[in-house]
Parts: C-alpha cells; structure tokens; sequence
C-alpha cells in the first residue's frame, strides 16, 4: 500500500488534515499545545494507502535532544520509506514559509520527492488576507491549496489533488 506523508511545524494542523480528510473526527489524535504527536502514526485509508502524521518540527516545548530524535526519525522516514509516494507540506496561513519550512522544502526538491503544499487555518483570515496569503505562497511553491478545518473548506479539493496526481493517487493492489 502507497502511503502519504503529513509534514509541517508543530501545531500546524496536520492532524486536523487528516481527520478532515477521513471524515473521522478523533482518528488522529488533535491538541491545542504544540508537539503531541511523538512518533510516526500510520492511519489506513479505503483498504487503499496510508496518511503518515509525521512529529511537528519548531517550537514545541519538548528538550532539545527529542527535537533532534525527531528530525531524524523525519529524515530516516523520507528519505528511506520505499512505499511513501508523496507528501503533503503544511503551512499555517497566518505564518506562510517560516524557515523550517523552506529547508523541509529544499530537503524534498533535493531528494526529489513529490509534494503539494496546503495552506491550513485560512478561516482565521479575512478574505484579502487569503488571497495576499495564498499569493506570497505560490511565489515559492505555485498552487498551494486552501484548507480549513472549521469549515472544511479544501477537502474537495485536496482529495481532487491524491487522484489526478499520478504520485498522489491511491493503488488499486495492495
């Protein structure tokens, strides 16, 4: 089975996404304090991938010696995991590219690994601030797609991107 990554800054809301996207409220576990998830969780999808909630990276309150366990374990996963087809990069909308998130960017365009960028938390701007957002975005990544999990905005769309996207779309063997 294919899997797909979730990758981003702590409290980003990658497993907000990943609820979202499973239409299963507490599948991944959610938490308004930065660093929850730990480890890599494998959550399956119609019998046909799996989401991957990869540890949050930034300013979770955890010793500097985990941080550094996790960017590894990160690292060991991306760049080792033969059935990881694609990742997803999360950005909070009121952040844009902060600079972990660009060298998680230049460390996937290195190691050529296929990703899309969604942008999470867009409820909490206002309609410029979202287009502006989305604009600043696209200049270093184009086609970043919206997200919110308040108001689901981007679910269509998000699953629309894992089925046209050779890379992205779901096996049909397992």
């Amino acid at each position: 089975m294919r899997e797909i990554a979730f990758l981003g800054r702590s409290n980003v809301g990658k497993s907000s996404l990943i609820n979202a996207l499973t239409g299963k409220k507490g599948l991944a576990f959610t938490s308004s304090t930065p660093g929850r998830t730990q480890t890599i969780n494998f959550y399956r999808v119609d019998e046909k991938m799996y989401f991957v909630d990869l540890p949050g990276y930034g300013y979770a309150k955890v010793p500097r010696g985990m941080k550094d366990d996790w960017k590894r374990l990160i690292e060991q996963y991306l760049a080792e995991r033969n059935r990881l087809e694609s990742a997803f990069l999360i950005l909070d909308a009121r952040r844009g590219w902060m600079e972990k998130d660009l060298e998680l960017k230049q460390w996937l365009d290195h190691h050529e690994r296929e990703y899309l960028v969604v942008v999470t938390k867009m409820d909490k701007l206002n309609q410029t601030e979202q287009r502006r957002t989305l604009e600043q975005i696209a200049r270093v990544r184009p086609s970043p797609l919206p997200f919110s999990a308040v108001t689901g905005r981007g679910v269509r769309e998000i699953w629309q991107a894992i089925q046209k996207t050779p890379q992205l779309s779901p096996s049909l063997e397992n």
